[in-house]
This record gives C-alpha cells, structure tokens and sequence, in this order.
C-alpha cells in the first residue's frame, strides 16, 4: 500500500486521463494564491462518475491521498495537494445535463462553470446567482459554499443546491437531497458535504436552483463621508426591508485602483455599489427609498441607471477588484483574507481592521459584501520578504481574533482551506472535534484532501 503503487495502477487504467509531466504537476500545487506550494504525484482527469468511483477505490486500496480540483480559484490553500497523492481535476466533467424550466432547477456536472450555465440558460428566462466573482466551477463553489454580490438576496451555496452525487472515500456513489423543494427524509447530508472542501466526499452531480431574470435591473453608486454613514446606510437599508439584490462597500484604496484599472473616474471616498432587482416600477421604488436612507446619512452623491452597459462596466470593475490591486504594484504578492460579523457589528469591525492597515507599513485594501456582513481584505506584499509575510500574518490573525471577539466568523465565503483551520477552535470549540468524528466515520483512512478542515491521526 503506496502512493507510488497507486500512481502506477492509475496510469495503466487511466491512460492519457493520467499526467505526471512537470508542468501539470506544477499547475496543480495549489490554487490561485500560492499559499502552501506541494505537488502531486499524478494529476487524474475523470470524465464520469465511474471514473471517479474508481479512482477513489485504487486508492483507498492503496492508502493514496486525493485532492480534489476544478478552476483552482480558491484563496486559502484547498486544492493544495500537501501529502502529494492524486490532483483530481474535475474539468472535463462539465456538462449541462438536463434544464427544467418549469420547476426551474438544472443538473450539473461538478467541472461546469457559472457562467457556462448561465450561457446554457439564456433562452429559458432563467439564471443561476451565486456569483463569487471568479468564474468558479460549481463544483468547487458547492465544495466551499461560495456566495457572493448576489448573497444578500439569493442566498448562498448552501441555499443553491437541492441535492448531489458523490463518491465516498471508499469509493460508493451515494445521491443527497433531489429536485423537491423540501423534505424530510433523514439526515440533511446535502448541507453536510456543502462547504466540506472534498474533505468527506467528491462531489460528481449537482442539482441547482434557477431564479427568473428580473423585469428590470438598475446599479447605483453612492459615496460617503466616512465608513460609518456608508455602514449605517446599509443597516438601515436592510431593516426597512429594502430587497438589495447587490450591496457592496469599497474603500478608497480599492476605489483608486478601479479607476486606474478599469478606466473609471470614481470620488475616492466610503463608496457603495448597489444593484436592484424586480419590476421596473418596483426598482424605481427602490432606488428612491435607498437614495432617501443614503441621503440622511449625508451620501454626497447617488447616481442609478438601468442602462445594461453602465451596470456591466460597474460589476466588471467590482469583479476585477482581485487584479485592480495587484496592477497598483507590479510584481507584488498579495494576501487575502475574509471575515463576517452581524451587520450590526460591520461599522466597527472594519474601522478597526481600517486602523490596521493604516498603521501597516503594507498596503491593503477592504472590500465587502456588506449587505451580510461580509468583508474582505487585500493585503500586497513582497513574497520574497519575511517582514512582509509576517506582517500580513499578524494582520490576518488580527481580523481573525476581531471577527470571533464580534459574534462573527473567521470566513464568510473563503472556506477552510489551509489558511483558517487553525481558527476552527476557537470558533467552534467542542464542535470542532464533533466534525474530526464525522470525517473519521466517512473517511476512515484520511485520504480524502487530508490535512484540511479537522485534525484526525
């Protein structure tokens, strides 16, 4: 029982779906920030389900780690192979099974992306929502309950899925949930492997939730004199009950790169980009309402349009917030971090996190989905340079300690990854060790992308 006989076995029934050359193993030693960098032994592209199952049972013959894999967008280290084993690249299973408008739900395979799914429904009336920003395969998203701008209305992941397939770490197909908008059969296992980051099973079918496109749609900007009004705008937006389909909170950092990046001309002040949906009359009343609620927190300006082209360009820019900041520094690194407090805490949370930054010799950016309480930090760092990576560090473990202190959580949309399992104590405590149990249940022999989310021996 080795990884090496696993290896070996593979190749032989996988053939040309097996690649061990240096550039595919480079590729797949780790996501989009190079936190943690270790290889693979073998890279493994399943095209069904059956492939899948049998790769899982070769291993679990053989005792081989699987990392599991698709666009590699994650920021916290999820797909990083860090006890080598198999990269299992889900990619070429990302097909569009079947639509069903009428009960507007879709299956999917695992490799297909949002807005290759969005492509596939243009003509239905229809739209899947949960947009983290990357073009993130659903599959990936599933595995991290991604969110998003659209959150604050839609929900997240966990809200998106009505059921899965998924191969166990002993290489069995079970299904979760269906296309029923409700039941009550047994354990919610569908909500158990959402957010499990391939850590308890490998997610090969997903049956989605649709939502009809909107009558209308308008974005809005509005600016303001200081963090608080922004946040307290928010606040009171929500109470009274105004439905944000989008409403995200950019800093002056992020605010500058945007218009040198995207070729906009934005005041550089506490901003918030809005976005309404529902009937036109129904949009036109909330844009009023907000810009009223804005104007009595002193919003020095609140601009809306409907104007398909304008709203593209806003949510292009918000969408490239990620490359924004790094064109700020040629050659730089970058950390990025996320946490969620109750919107009531929001304010405070990120006037101290703001504090931070500020008395930080680096240079870091906040951008937040606040209409959930949702925040994000960019930090730019020399990798090369100790200080700075240990600087972004203190920082990180800062916002960490901030958010828990504040009823919140250490990551609202990032997920565990290798980045924020140390965290997973304090916030949860005894159920920490609750979820080390339910991995030692469904995955006894710890292959399933070991070392993430639980410590198990």
């Amino acid at each position: 029982m080795t990884i090496d006989a696993a290896v070996a076995r593979l190749k032989a029934r996988f053939g040309a779906q097996a690649a061990a050359g240096a550039s595919e193993l480079d590729l797949h030693s780790h996501g989009e920030m190079h936190r943690g960098v270790s290889r693979p032994d073998v890279v493994l592209y399943p095209e069904s389900t059956q492939d899948v199952a049998e790769i899982v049972r070769i291993c679990a013959e053989e005792g081989c780690p699987i990392t599991p894999r698709a666009i590699g967008s994650s920021l916290e280290g999820h797909t990083t192979p860090i006890r080598g084993g198999v990269s299992l690249d889900m990619m070429r299973m990302n097909a569009v099974l079947t639509v069903h408008p009428e009960d507007l739900d879709a299956v999917v395979q695992p490799g297909v992306t949002r807005t290759e799914l969005n492509a596939a429904l243009r003509d239905t009336g229809l739209f899947f929502p949960v947009d983290p920003g990357a073009d993130a395969s659903l599959g990936g998203m599933a595995a991290t309950r991604a969110s998003g701008t659209n959150a604050v209305r839609y929900g997240t992941m966990k809200d998106a899925v009505l059921g899965l397939e998924a191969v166990l770490a002993d290489g069995r197909i079970i299904r979760t949930g269906g296309r029923a908008r409700k039941s009550s059969a047994g354990y919610d296992l569908t909500r158990l492997l959402i957010g499990s980051e391939g850590t308890l099973g490998i997610i090969t079918e997903l049956t989605v939730r649709l939502h009809g496109i909107p009558e209308a749609i308008s974005a809005a900007i509005a600016t303001f004199p200081s963090v608080e009004a922004a946040i307290n705008t928010v606040i009171e937006t929500i109470q009274m009950g105004v439905p944000m389909a989008r409403i995200e909170f950019m800093d002056e950092g992020y605010l500058a790169a945007f218009n040198a990046y995207s070729k906009l001309d934005l005041a550089l002040k506490p901003t918030l980009f809005l976005e309404f949906h529902g009937s036109e009359a129904s949009v036109a009343e909330q844009a009023e309402t907000f810009g009223e609620i804005a104007g009595d927190h002193g919003a020095a300006g609140f601009e809306w349009t409907a104007h398909e082209e304008d709203r593209n360009r806003l949510w292009a820019a918000r969408h490239n917030a990620y490359w924004a900041a790094l064109a700020t520094r040629p050659g730089a690194g970058t950390v990025v971090t996320d946490a969620c407090v109750p919107i009531s805490h929001l304010a405070e949370c990120l006037l101290e996190t703001k504090a931070d930054m500020d008395a930080s010799p680096l240079t870091g950016m906040i951008v937040g989905h606040v209409g959930d309480g949702n925040f994000h930090v960019q930090m730019l760092v020399d990798p090369d340079s100790e200080a700075d990576v240990r600087e972004a560090e203190r920082i990180t473990v800062r916002i960490a300690e901030r958010a828990l202190r504040l009823d919140g959580t250490v990551t609202g949309e990032h997920g565990v990854g290798l980045g924020k399992m140390r965290f997973l104590r304090a916030e949860h405590g005894d159920g920490w060790d609750a979820m080390a149990e339910i991995k030692r249940a469904l995955d006894r022999q710890n292959i399933l992308n070991p070392g993430k989310m639980v410590e198990i021996n």
